[in-house]
């Protein structure tokens, strides 16, 4: 989720880069660089923090440069810091690049580097990219960025620059975003995002995966990486405003970061499972064998979103690694008396890394001496700090208050931590493994097919119920968590009342609220609680509530039950906690926007909450 911005042309190109970086803040990140070329070097400028500290730099460098790259930097290998920002170098300082994505083959790739001669001074993927670009260049910087890429495993956006070839930016990509600007009378522009280009152009030009720009002032190439064959682009006009242009063109954050959802659960296994056998490694929790096979207990410690994907860990680790789970609110862990020592492992989850509940119950578990991993979004905030090791989701930034595809992402990192500790404690079969590792691969194509399809339905269902002052969320076993999630997304940005119950309860309360007045939700996938779940629906329906049910499209007898029925693809029972959650997230998207409620910023709530 990085910002791109490049520029070739007959204007000053610092301002350019820098107006575009400007437009690209709503994607968040850590540092800042830029790089032009100048008297035939390029010169590079970088810096920690916001954009501001690189704007306060560059006020005391004068230069008539035309070309050049700027860069914000959403750390994923590597903390936050001025020698791990870009734009990164090859050896002799001749090449530069700026890069969005993550290179999943880049340590394996730095070493045969190494052994070559070269040397490293980030800890990023990204400087791979450069010192093996420069292993291949040999008078023709495309032709040597051609071959580097071949190299790689992984996605990539690359913006990239040679002296050696001064009238020219290389523009790369392969599962990352990236647009061009061009048929402009001031040159060509690279963005990773469209409002970066909108001051200077509204022609843009999607690149496709394995598919190279040649960026020069007054003209562009487009090639196939693979064959170096030519091929002819559209040319699109953009009317969006600034505001929708920010958005990808959706109306709201939550909207978009929805349907990023499939790219941010990928981003957080690629690289991690071995997609033949399901084989998982996960080297950033730095303990060892012994030390994982030594743990007698897990404590899963969250708050809000975050609490409820530990719920459905509890589930998963359980089955799976054997081995006792507790799960807690981190404002109740903090102030009970914790029986913890070096054979329990303690998980805090939090998307910030800032949660400050989450942060108080990490620093009490290390003084009693447990093993800390943590799940987090931000690499180099407090509490991956602060942890003996961290499992990054790679959901990139997210603007919406109400999480969406944090959520799933945690999901996604629970669920490898489950394979990975089933797999090192030996509690799950290699058959096993390679049965829910395949699920998992599966999973973000099926999520990418399902979202135009359910954002539709999910309308349906939303003008019918929009008006409600309550709602009742049901599910069973690993879907229950996810009735609660149904329930504090639909509260958090509608302002209805709503509650998530395991379906088992009605008759413990919850049933005494049922009338013709409240709607109630159920998930019911085909699992081994399928039949339980169905006679709770029946409960409701003989006391004239009003049912909305989520379900397997191989169910038929759904539709005999229920005039609202939404059917999901059959995947792995296990899985389906994370597929059940989007049409969840519509329907609150949907009924918030309906009300006329600010969707990305409700009331009393903030993204990050930072103190107890």
């Amino acid at each position: 989720m990085c910002g791109i911005v490049g520029y070739i042309g007959n204007r000053r190109v610092v301002p350019i880069v820098l107006e575009g970086l400007k437009r690209l803040e709503y994607r968040g990140y850590d540092s800042a660089g830029i790089v032009y070329l100048e008297d035939g070097k390029l010169r590079k400028h970088r810096c920690q923090g916001k954009l501001a500290n690189l704007e306060e730099l560059m006020d005391s460098v004068l230069t008539e440069s035309r070309i050049g790259l700027g860069h914000t930097r959403w750390a994923t290998h590597g903390a936050p810091s001025e020698a791990n920002a870009h734009p990164h170098s090859d050896c002799s300082g001749d090449l530069v690049l700026v890069h969005n994505g993550i290179i999943e083959n880049y340590q394996t790739l730095r070493k045969r580097l190494i052994a070559s001669g070269h040397t490293f001074t980030s800890e990023t993927d990204t400087e791979v990219m450069a010192h093996l670009i420069e292993e291949y260049l040999d008078g023709d910087l495309v032709a040597a960025v051609r071959r580097a890429v071949q190299d790689v495993e992984g996605s990539y956006a690359l913006g990239v620059m040679w002296s050696g070839q001064p009238d020219r930016l290389v523009a790369v990509r392969n599962q990352s975003p990236l647009v061009l600007g061009v048929k402009n009378s001031s040159g060509c522009f690279m963005a990773s995002d469209i409002p970066a280009l909108l001051p200077y152009t509204r022609n843009v030009i999607f690149l496709d995966d394995n598919e190279l720009a040649i960026l020069k002032a007054d003209s562009w190439q487009v090639l196939s990486i693979g064959d170096g064959r030519q091929i002819d682009k559209k040319v699109q006009r953009i009317e969006w405003n600034a505001g929708m242009a920010e958005k990808a063109g959706f109306r709201h954050f939550m909207l978009k970061e929805i349907f990023e959802q499939p790219q941010a659960i990928l981003n957080t296994f690629r690289g991690r499972i071995e997609p033949e056998s399901g084989i998982v490694q996960l080297p950033e929790i730095e303990l060892s064998l012994e030390e994982l096979q030594g743990i007698s207990r897990i404590s899963l410690v969250a708050c809000g979103t975050s609490w409820h994907a530990a719920l459905v860990a509890k589930y998963w680790l359980e089955k799976w690694v054997g081995i006792p789970v507790e799960v807690d609110i981190a404002s109740e862990f903090r102030y009970r008396r914790l029986l913890l020592g070096p054979d329990v492992m303690v998980v805090p989850i939090s998307q910030s890394g800032e949660t400050a509940d989450t942060l108080a119950g990490l620093r009490l578990a290390k003084q009693l001496g447990a093993k800390v991993v943590s799940i987090c979004n931000v690499v180099g905030s407090t509490i991956t700090r602060e942890s003996h090791g961290t499992i990054y989701t790679h959901a990139g930034p997210e603007i919406g208050v109400a999480s969406t595809k944090a959520f799933t992402s945690q999901l996604t990192a629970l669920f490898l931590l489950t394979l990975y500790l089933g797999q090192v404690r030996q509690t799950i079969s290699a058959d096993k493994s390679r049965e829910l590792g395949h699920a998992l691969i599966a999973l973000p194509e099926v999520v990418e097919k399902q979202l135009p399809l359910l954002q539709e339905a999910m309308s349906v269902i939303a003008d019918e119920f929009s008006r409600s002052r309550d709602f009742l969320y049901l599910g069973r076993g690993a879907n229950f968590p996810i009735a609660l999630e149904g329930a504090l997304k639909l509260k958090e940005i509608s302002y209805i009342h709503a509650e998530g119950y395991a379906a088992g309860e009605l008759k413990h309360g919850p049933i005494a609220l049922i009338d013709r007045d409240m709607p109630v939700l159920a998930l019911a996938p085909k699992n081994d609680v399928y039949a339980k779940l169905i006679s709770n629906v029946e409960e409701v329906k003989a006391r004239q509530g009003r049912m909305i049910l989520v379900g397997s499209e191989s169910d038929e007898s759904l539709h005999d039950i229920s005039d609202y029925v939404i059917t999901l693809p059959d995947i792995h029972e296990e899985l389906c906690p994370i597929l059940y959650t989007i049409p969840l997230q519509l329907l609150s998207y949907q009924i918030a926007n309906l009300r006329g409620c600010d969707v990305d910023q409700p009331r009393n709530l903030a993204k990050s909450v930072t103190v107890e």
